[in-house]
């Protein structure tokens, strides 16, 4: 299977990284991301639930310690050629082989870059590393956002990924309407849209596809156990389509039998909230003006003790556990919005006494002056 991406713009990639590398004033940068993996070389595996590290110095060159079953997939699935194996033994101490390798490298006294902030680097992990190769060396630092900042802004290619991932979640949200009503088990539903993006050429989702009718449509989390949805009831969705781990979620909360008032006026202001978001994002804004946006306009509406402290994150190529990219939109956030940045908004209501639920979220790329969205859906509520 080749790179998803060109020869040309994958060397893009790793002039950018190792500029970037040189920039911060390290000899290298010890990957555990595997979205930096990913994004940087192709390499594609949920093999770092266990120890891998991907080795970028300064100069370009790359080298990825792995455990033999990633071996192969690392050959294909990615340009990386110098690829290592530490070997399942007991005793083993990957990061002594990591150690090796660094000296191989001639990164034996080198400054180098740590991505702390990494699903990669359980603790475990990490107090190796530290007794086994950070002790060797000249400094390190925390560099996890090295190429984390990189990836923020997508290329054509990607935002072409990032497209098709949202027609599969307008996709799926079609098939759930067609499906869901009283007596229907959530099963059936979550089937039914999994099926879609599947069979529409997707990937399974960075997490589950959340599903709750009734109580649990308050969760916004999975969780196990199917329940059918009642005569009269809620139904709350939040979901991704996917496209080569390129993610583009969407949430909606769909009402069965008669909407009551109160949930009428709770998806009212979930649509302002939503306009107001999407009237703030555009280039040289912050991430704090966009929540800010979403506040006012829920508190304006008399429910500032059933929202959330957050409205949304970045949307990216991302792994398990979760399909949250980075960064958050949250209050007073200062990071500044640029243009090719994709974006996640969700307006999320639970007032946990009445036990009514609604949500209301969809993807957007921010553009030159302003941002687009991604989501060929209606606002309009559902009731089935």
């Amino acid at each position: 299977m080749p790179v998803h991406f060109t020869e040309a713009e994958m060397a893009d990639r790793r002039e950018r990284a190792a500029l970037a590398v040189r920039q911060a004033g390290l000899d290298a940068l010890l990957m555990f991301k595997q979205e930096s993996m990913y994004w940087l070389t192709g390499y594609d595996t949920f093999g770092f639930s266990m120890f891998q590290c991907m080795v970028l110095r300064a100069d370009g060159a790359l080298s990825l310690l792995t455990r033999a079953p990633d071996r192969g997939t690392a050959l294909y699935t990615s340009n990386v050629t110098d690829i290592r194996v530490w070997a399942d033994v007991e005793g083993m101490n990957p990061a002594m082989d990591l150690r090796n390798m660094l000296f191989d490298l001639g990164l034996s006294c080198a400054v180098l870059g740590v991505e702390v902030d990494s699903y990669g680097l359980k603790a475990s992990n990490w107090l190796a590393l530290e007794h086994e190769v950070l002790r060797f060396c000249e400094r390190w630092e925390d560099a996890s956002s090295v190429v984390q900042e990189l990836r923020r802004t997508k290329s054509p290619a990607e935002i072409t990924y990032i497209r098709r991932a949202a027609e599969l979640a307008d996709d799926a949200w079609d098939v759930a309407v067609a499906r869901a009503g009283g007596g229907v088990s959530e099963a059936d539903v979550v089937a039914d849209m999994q099926d879609a993006i599947l069979r529409g050429g997707g990937d399974y989702a960075g997490n589950e596809l959340i599903i709750g009718s009734g109580p649990s449509a308050l969760m916004v989390r999975y969780t196990s156990g199917r329940r059918k949805i009642g005569e009269n009831d809620q139904l709350t969705l939040e979901w991704c389509g996917v496209q080569r781990r390129y993610h583009a979620a969407m949430m909606r909360t769909l009402l069965t039998g008669t909407a009551s008032s109160e949930h009428v006026d709770m998806h009212e202001a979930c649509v302002e909230a939503l306009d107001a978001c999407e009237a703030a994002i555009k280039p040289g804004a912050t991430l704090g003006e966009v929540f800010e946006a979403h506040a006012d306009a829920l508190d304006d509406a008399g429910y500032r003790a059933h929202r959330m402290n957050a409205c949304g994150y970045g949307m990216g190529a991302v792994y398990a556990p979760i399909w949250v990219d980075w960064p958050m939109i949250y209050a007073a956030n200062p990071l500044t919005i640029g243009a090719n940045q994709v974006y996640f908004l969700h307006m999320i209501l639970l007032d946990l006494e009445s036990q009514r639920a609604m949500n209301l979220g969809h993807s957007v790329l921010v553009t030159d002056d302003g941002c687009e969205r991604l989501s060929r859906s209606s606002l309009e509520l559902v009731v089935k």
